[in-house]
Parts: C-alpha cells; sequence; structure tokens
C-alpha cells in the first residue's frame, strides 16, 4: 500500500468546469512529483527457530600459552645465621615463583563448517596457543590442532581430534556479496564467556577498512558484539555465514554498535588455501605506491581523480618485467577500477598467480594498457607506506655552499659519500640530497625533511640542485603554483605535491 500527501480541495470554490478540470490537474501534478512512503519488510516475528539450528555448530574456543619467564635471575643466598634470615627466604620464594614460566588463557568463538570437525576462528584467538580446547553447547569437549592460520586476514583453521568419528553439526558458507546495507543479520557466540550467546541487528555498511596492515573490506554491523565474539559467525536470514566477526570499534571496550565481520567470500577463498597449504598464497606486483590525491592530479594537470600512483619499482618484479615505472599511475587491474594504493593493494593480493592481467595506466598524461604477469608475495614483503620524519638538521648549515642551491626553503646538495652515510642513504638511491629545510617553508609544511633525497621533479630525474632549481623556475614560468616532488626517505618512495612559494 502506498500514501501520498494530498491536499484537499474546497468543492465550493470549482463552480465552473474549467475550475474543476484545473483543480485535478494540480492533484494529479502534486502527486506525480511527490515521493510514495516505502514501507519497510515486515521483521521477523522471532528468530528462534533459525538459532535453534544453527546453535549446535557455533563453538566456544578456549586456549592455553605456556607463558616463559623473563630470565634465570636467582636470588641471592645469605648466609646461615644472619639476621631476619626468615623473611629473606620467603620473599626469595616469592620473587622466585614469579620467574616461573606461567599460563595464558583466552576466550573466543568459532564454528565448524564441515560434518568431519574443521572449525574457523579468529587467528588471535589461537596464536602462540599451546592448548586448544573446543566446546560445543551440549558442554561435549575436544582438543584441536591448527591446519593453518593467516595474520594478514586474521583467520585460522582448526581440525577437532575425534576417535569415534564424530558427526558434527556444521553450518554453510553464504554469499555475502548477495546482502545489501539493512539486511537483518544475527550474530552468535561467546562473549565475557557467556557461550551461545545470540544477538540480532542489520548490515550497517560494507567495505570498511579498519587497518592498513589488513587486506580485508570488513562488513559493519550494529548486531552486539563484544569481546569473547571474535571469530563467531554472522548469519543472514537464510541460515547462511556471510562474516566472521572480528572487531569491534569501542572507546570503551565495550559495546557500541559498531562490529566488524570478514566477510564469507574472503575468508572462504582464504580457508580453502589455508586447508590446501596450510598458508595463503597472495599475488604480487614488487611496487611502492600511494593513492592519487586532487593536489597531485592538478600540478599534473591529469582529468583523473583515482587511481595509485607508483613510487617505486622493485628490481626483478612483475612491475619491473612489465616496465612499470616511478610516476605511472595505475587506474584499471583486471578490469577493476582502482580508487586508491589501499585498493590496488587488495586487488593484486587477489589475483591467482602467474596470471596474465591488463593494466591500465596513466604516464605523462597518456593513457596505456601493459599486461602484467603477477609474482607470488613474499612472506616478508608488504606493501608500505613511507615513515614520516620530524625535526629539523641544522648541522649542515653552511657546509659546502659552493655545491648547494637554496629553493623552496630547502637547501639541496648533490650526493656523496659523507652525505650518504650521515643520513643513512642506500647506495642504489640517485637524486639530490636535502640536508635543510626552513621550518616555516611549504616543503616543512608538506613534511619534506632533511635527509630525504629529490629523484624526479614533475616525473623528470634530477642529477644536481641546479636540476632542481630549473625545473621549480620553469613550473613558475608556465604558471603553475605546484610542482610534484618525488623523494626517498629511508628507502621509502612518496609523490609530494609542493605548493611554491611564489605560487601563494
Amino acid at each position: 500500500m502506498r500514501t501520498y500527501f494530498t491536499k484537499t480541495i474546497d468543492q465550493r470554490a470549482l463552480a465552473s468546469p474549467m475550475k474543476a478540470l484545473l483543480a485535478a490537474l494540480l492533484v494529479a501534478a502534486m502527486a506525480a512529483t511527490l515521493v510514495p512512503a516505502v514501507r519497510a519488510d515486515d521483521r521477523p516475528d522471532t528468530f528462534a527457530d533459525l538459532v535453534e539450528n544453527l546453535s549446535p555448530a557455533v563453538v566456544n574456543i578456549s586456549t592455553v600459552q605456556t607463558i616463559e619467564r623473563r630470565g634465570n635471575r636467582r636470588m641471592p643466598q645469605i648466609p646461615d645465621g644472619m639476621p631476619f634470615e626468615e623473611f629473606w627466604e620467603q620473599f626469595r620464594d616469592r620473587f622466585e615463583e614469579d620467574e616461573e614460566p606461567r599460563q595464558a588463557r583466552s576466550l573466543g568463538s568459532g564454528f565448524v563448517i564441515d560434518r568431519s570437525g574443521i572449525v574457523i576462528t579468529n587467528n588471535h584467538v589461537v596464536e602462540g596457543a599451546d592448548e586448544i580446547t573446543v566446546s560445543f553447547p551440549d558442554r561435549s569437549d575436544y582438543t584441536a590442532e591448527v591446519i593453518g592460520r593467516d595474520a594478514l586476514s586474521d583467520l585460522a583453521v582448526l581440525k577437532i581430534n575425534h576417535e569415534n568419528g564424530d558427526d558434527f553439526p556444521f553450518v554453510a558458507w553464504g554469499n555475502d556479496e548477495a546482502t545489501r546495507i539493512g539486511d537483518w543479520v544475527i550474530a552468535i557466540g561467546n562473549p565475557f564467556g557467556q557461550s551461545g550467546t545470540v544477538t540480532a541487528g542489520i548490515i550497517s555498511a560494507r567495505n570498511r577498512s579498519i587497518g592498513n596492515a589488513n587486506d580485508v573490506e570488513f562488513i559493519q554491523t550494529d548486531a552486539s558484539i563484544n569481546r569473547g565474539n571474535s571469530g563467531g559467525p554472522l548469519f543472514n536470514m537464510e541460515g547462511e555465514v556471510i562474516g566472521v566477526n572480528t572487531a569491534i570499534f569501542s572507546p570503551s571496550g565495550g559495546n557500541v554498535g559498531i562490529g566488524f565481520s570478514i566477510p564469507s567470500n574472503h575468508a572462504k577463498n582464504v580457508v580453502e588455501q589455508l586447508q590446501e597449504h596450510g598458508k595463503v598464497r597472495r599475488g604480487w606486483l614488487g611496487v611502492g605506491i600511494q593513492p592519487l590525491t586532487e593536489e597531485i592530479a592538478e600540478t599534473l594537470g591529469l582529468d583523473i581523480e583515482e587511481g595509485a600512483m607508483i613510487t617505486r619499482v622493485e628490481p626483478d618484479s612483475p612491475a619491473d618485467a612489465a616496465d612499470l615505472q616511478e610516476g605511472d599511475i595505475i587506474i584499471t587491474w583486471d578490469g577493476q577500477e582502482v580508487i586508491d594504493s589501499a585498493s590496488l593493494s587488495r586487488l593484486v593480493k587477489r589475483t591467482p598467480i602467474d596470471k596474465a592481467v591488463d593494466v591500465v595506466i596513466v604516464r605523462n598524461g597518456d593513457r596505456e594498457t601493459i599486461s602484467v604477469r603477477t609474482g607470488a608475495l613474499p612472506d616478508e614483503l608488504a606493501l608500505i607506506a613511507p615513515d614520516e620524519e620530524d625535526g629539523d638538521n641544522e648541522r649542515d648549515r653552511g657546509r659546502d655552499r659552493s655545491d648547494r642551491e637554496l629553493t623552496e626553503g630547502m637547501e639541496l646538495s648533490p650526493l656523496n659519500d659523507s652525505l650518504r652515510q650521515r643520513f643513512d642513504i642506500d647506495e642504489e638511491v640517485d637524486g639530490v640530497v636535502i640536508v635543510r629545510v626552513s621550518r616555516r617553508s611549504n616543503a616543512y609544511r608538506a613534511g619534506i625533511r632533511a635527509g630525504a633525497v629529490i629523484v624526479r621533479v614533475n616525473q623528470q630525474r634530477v642529477e644536481s640542485p641546479g636540476d632542481v632549481v630549473d625545473l621549480f623556475d620553469e613550473a613558475v614560468d608556465e604558471g603553475r603554483d605546484r610542482v610534484l616532488v618525488l623523494i626517498n626517505l629511508r628507502g621509502n618512495t612518496v609523490h609530494v605535491p609542493l605548493r611554491l612559494e611564489t605560487g601563494e
């Protein structure tokens, strides 16, 4: 049933057929322009049937971890007969007892996805555990072993130890992409050790990012999630798992209606890889990247607003083999739009290894399509953001002035062995080193600090302070108010759109 707002018409005012016609047209026009009231679907009368069917497969996970003592410290002995000998011995016993290995216990949640006893939970629930116990709602307990775990996605796969061929209750994965914001969901878990706790809510948002180190785009829900819910399932109204409850946002440490779940499609892929390989194999491009900002796009005169800008290409990497270059802006990866550096990182990691991918880039203002074959992400590597450096270095003031230039509040110098050693600059880095930055300059406000190396200006390589000054002057002559500076600091590179002093 639709409800519209209508205006009451005074029939006495419709003395003539013409007035009646005009009034009818007015009412029709008003009804056509007003938005009909939308009635939400009736919420379920009860979740009881659903909970009754699902709860047997949701488990409590308790772990025991042995914490070794800090060292082999021992209190010294004192000669017999000394004063306060009895008190000294009591103190020494308590001290050495504190130094003995101790056991730390933790609680979390999980759920069974296979009748043979495969359990899914969070990595942080079982990380470092010496003993793992899985407890079912019927109070049956089993020990479990870790099949595989992945810190980046915070997922772990366990296998229940059992000898009798038990047929465990289990739940099925659902398709999280079929859900919409506003859909009903329920969470079952063990918050604060209270097993079998059920909460209900809706999907509040999708594609949430809650950490640079994580490659997950989370589902946000207002279904109550608290400590101990970690690793538990988030169900849709079909009884399918569409998320793994992982984190909350809370100033107080308790539930405030903002919880995050790993989407089921992502979790299922990670779980399958952990079961097959014992670890997750991710795609690798081999570049340092940063998001394309409005300032960078304006500085380069580009008409695009989204993308990931390459700041570094690793030698012998897939990017190197495909001839990707510093300053290239990746706007499409394998047919999917690249919003920023985080989205590119996720897309690359989810790409199968050794797959040929078409990559659309912007290079020197022109669009090109380059074929890249993904590699395997080494365990010790990850795309990282450049470190920020605080402070100023005044020690070089007045030294070697004959080779230096002062521009835009930066004192520049050619690279030499002395400066490489002083600022810990790698031998492979070439460019112009910044030996001092004025605190009142735009360069300092942009985060540029002494010890950084200018590699490019407006995507052109520089080898001397004079090259930098010439390119800055060229930008001024062209009427630009910014230049794009590629900076290398401690092995990390980043593009900085630097506002020119003369442009203010």
